[in-house]
């Protein structure tokens, strides 16, 4: 090494033979590096910490039918995983543009796609959110093929600092794009006992959203931990086993989620413009992962169905398969739905 040479970075050690914590997991954080290891754990069934396995990604291919020389939109990039397999069939003289308002994955994924030979010629890689899609059709031309993956990514969830999950202590936060809105933690501070009920009830269809709006309210609450102790104080004189609280501890964060993101408002816009951005004979696959979502597309694609500007639309929702479920459970509660452009 000469003195020009950057110093060498080690990487944080932990105590005992496993990394416990999320920034210490060096294998899953370098996944190109360690690949072999991966495997091991996506043979048991579980996605490794900051990593995403893409859901349905045969069904989503069937249904859009990408070729050579179209112009495609991943409307909810990620970890670029629908990409990747998106990309090849585009070629020759294809392109794909890639959205998401993530500005700490974003970066990562646009490396990890460059790296695999997608250069700016066929991927075009935008931060932004759904309102920009007029402008965004305006350079494109219109698109042919569009997907959108909606909710959050594993790689969001897994890391701590995120606040995405009630499985480890972190800040209450929540934000997709942490560096506009406000935090879940401010929202909570903001909201009254019947407001919050709402909330609950209309992002999450949660059962015991009025016995979780008591115990949160007018409380102190800060961390993903302080919320995961007043959900699980508010339902211990229910008598619900460990598996009922967790899905209240689930649905309770969602729904602060899709809030604290206005999910609902931004998946109305988007679907909106859809008929606007597609070209003729442009398909349309959107995959949901909760009740809300999946009405909202439903009804959508109806309506334009019924206007004329899709000339057909997915009677029922494609779901993932056995196989899938039992090697990713995550993909258990995702529904697809698609529209073909009239």
């Amino acid at each position: 090494m000469t003195h020009d040479d950057p110093p060498r970075q080690r990487r944080v050690r932990y105590k005992g033979t496993h990394p416990r914590r999320f920034a210490e997991k060096y294998k899953e954080l370098s996944p190109e590096q360690h690949a072999a290891e991966l495997e091991k754990v996506m043979a048991r069934g579980q996605t490794p910490a900051g990593t995403h396995r893409s859901i349905m990604v045969a069904e989503i291919l069937e249904v859009l039918a990408p070729m050579p020389g179209e112009v495609a939109l991943d409307a909810t990039l990620g970890y670029g995983g629908h990409a990747k397999e998106i990309l090849p069939r585009l070629l020759p003289s294809g392109r794909l543009f890639g959205v998401d308002v993530d500005p700490l994955e974003l970066p990562r994924t646009e490396a990890r796609l460059r790296g695999l030979g997608f250069g700016e010629e066929v991927l075009q890689v935008r931060r932004m959110n759904f309102a920009g899609l007029p402008r965004l059709k305006a350079e494109a031309g219109g698109f042919d093929v569009v997907l959108a993956d909606l909710g959050v990514s594993s790689m969001q969830i897994d890391n701590p600092a995120r606040g995405f999950t009630w499985k480890a202590e972190g800040p209450l936060d929540l934000r997709l794009n942490p560096q506009r809105g406000r935090s879940a933690a401010e929202l909570l501070a903001k909201l009254d006992e019947l407001a919050l009920a709402e909330l609950l009830v209309e992002n999450a269809d949660e059962h015991h959203a009025t016995l979780i709006a008591r115990a949160v309210h007018g409380q102190p609450i800060h961390t993903t931990r302080d919320l995961a102790n007043r959900v699980r104080a508010a339902l211990l004189p229910e008598g619900l086993d460990e598996d009922e609280t967790k899905k209240a501890l689930q649905r309770t964060f969602q729904a602060l989620r899709i809030a604290v993101n206005d999910e609902f408002t931004v998946l109305d816009q988007f679907l909106a413009f859809l008929p606007a951005v597609l070209n003729p004979g442009g398909r349309v696959a959107i995959l949901t992962f909760h009740s809300g979502e999946d009405r909202r597309v439903k009804k959508a694609f109806q309506e334009g169905f019924r206007a004329g500007f899709y000339s057909g639309i997915a009677p029922e929702p494609l779901r993932a398969s056995p196989e899938e479920r039992r090697s990713n459970p995550r993909s258990t509660s995702a529904k697809l739905r698609w529209a073909r452009r009239a």
